[in-house]
């Protein structure tokens, strides 16, 4: 996940619940079964020491809704009715599914060599353009290093000091390579900075408008957008505030947009259409079914903080009750937002936090909340 890390301390913050069903009246019956679900949520929110969440499952097309906790610590008011949140690295699902679109109009190979395409760039102690594939962007094999461990961003401040792709990616090439190409798993925000520079370089537009044309439209998905950075800082729709925790104090972070415009994590979304997407995604309405067999096609991960198995761009384990749960996840300053899907069915979960050590410290808990969505 794109991830900046923090700190956390326990902060007191009022506790409300609210449970909506949207775009339904009260009359009208829950669309599914919530198994427990606010229950679980709030148990998120206190272990996790956020201030709240916005959970969404969809089924059948209709989408409930629960919040927990608050949306704004000032006011006590909770997550506005299904919120637009920045989803961070579940923007590399969709930049995932624009290359292997490509893939399907003949404009890539999978395993071409990155150097075919993007011709001087990857080169360096940290990866090797004419041994890394486009596949291995895709799924995370390439060896180059992450940029982010290269960067301290645990202030507003430095949030702001804004990087260009091309200063992050040679950032990461001017390190020694994490292993061979394809030899195993290991998570890079570089490679799909890699990724977004391949859809530009091939198509001669920005990864933005690719994404906007070829998925945000056809999907009819109004409410998630690439916002306009730099020019654009402040969240467009109705959302929560969002907070990170500076030298032990919790402090708001709304209008500072720490994805950067970047291809790895840029993309702003709700619950629904995030759920939307995933389904529909996986349904086979954005890509021929030879290229969405390579996308599913995975290899474990051996990482705890992850689900087990990683496809190109999208991971998978099998749930509780032997469902094939797929999804991404994304995490950075002022927001978390992970969940579950299948063709049929998802959840979302948004927290206007990042929690301490959120990766296998809250994995049992984030697993049984979405496990709940789907096992009776």
């Amino acid at each position: 996940m794109r991830y900046f890390k923090v700190t956390t301390a326990l902060v007191a913050a009022l506790m409300i619940s609210v449970l909506t069903t949207i775009g339904a009246t009260s009359a009208q019956p829950v669309p599914v079964r919530l198994y427990g679900l606010q229950a679980r949520l709030d148990d998120l929110v206190r272990l996790a020491t956020v201030p709240g969440a916005q959970l969404i499952v969809t089924a059948n097309g209709d989408a409930t809704q629960i919040n927990s906790g608050v949306g704004d610590i000032v006011t006590g008011a909770a997550f506005p009715d299904d919120a637009q949140v920045r989803i961070a690295s579940n923007t590399k699902t969709f930049v995932a599914a624009v290359v292997l679109q490509l893939v399907g109009e003949g404009r890539i190979q999978l395993d071409d060599p990155v150097e075919r395409y993007l011709p001087g760039v990857v080169r360096g102690p940290g990866g090797d353009g004419n041994l890394i594939t486009v596949r291995n962007l895709l799924q995370h094999t390439s060896g180059i290093p992450d940029y982010l461990v290269h960067l301290n961003l645990g202030s507003p401040e430095a949030l702001q000091q804004y990087r260009t792709p091309d200063e992050l990616i040679r950032l990461s090439l001017d390190t020694p390579a994490r292993f061979p190409p394809g030899s195993r798993f290991g998570y890079s925000n570089t490679d799909y900075l890699l990724a977004g520079k391949l859809i530009e370089q091939v198509t001669g537009r920005s990864v933005a408008v690719e994404v906007t044309n070829r998925i945000l439209i056809p999907l009819e998905l109004h409410d998630t957008y690439w916002p306009a950075f730099p020019g654009e800082n402040v969240i467009r729709g109705p959302h929560p505030r969002a907070y990170q925790i500076v030298n032990g104090i919790r402090v708001d972070i709304t209008d500072i947009d720490p994805g950067w415009g970047l291809a790895d994590g840029a993309l702003i979304s709700t619950g629904a259409d995030l759920n939307r997407f995933f389904s529909d995604l996986l349904d086979g309405k954005l890509l021929r079914p030879s290229e969405l067999a390579e996308m599913l096609h995975t290899i474990q991960t051996m990482d705890p903080a992850l689900p087990s198995e990683v496809g190109l761009g999208i991971f998978r384990r099998i749930n509780s009750c032997g469902i094939d749960i797929w999804s991404h996840g994304g995490a950075m300053d002022g927001f978390f937002v992970f969940g579950g899907y299948t063709p049929t069915r998802s959840i979302t979960i948004s927290l206007n936090q990042l929690p301490p050590l959120f990766g296998f410290g809250y994995k049992p808990i984030m697993d049984d909340l979405v496990d709940a969505a789907f096992c009776g």
